[in-house]
């Protein structure tokens, strides 16, 4: 299993749903439409999304530091 990254294309904002999206084998926007869904909920939904952007890396930074 490999670690989850941001990829370079396909992204909207910050491309952490389409990084989720290849990691469950779903689409991207079934996941978009799970996070929107989840905002309706109460949570730290926003937290949680922009932690993510900060902790995954890009998928063009992630080939670069690869060993």
């Amino acid at each position: 299993m490999s670690r989850p990254v941001r990829p370079t294309n396909g992204r909207m904002i910050g491309g952490v749903c389409a990084a989720l999206a290849q990691r469950f084998g779903t689409s991207a926007t079934t996941m978009r439409v799970i996070f929107l869904l989840s905002c309706l909920l109460p949570g730290p939904q926003f937290l949680l999304y922009i932690a993510l952007w900060i902790l995954l890396p890009s998928e063009d930074k992630a080939t670069r530091t690869a060993w």
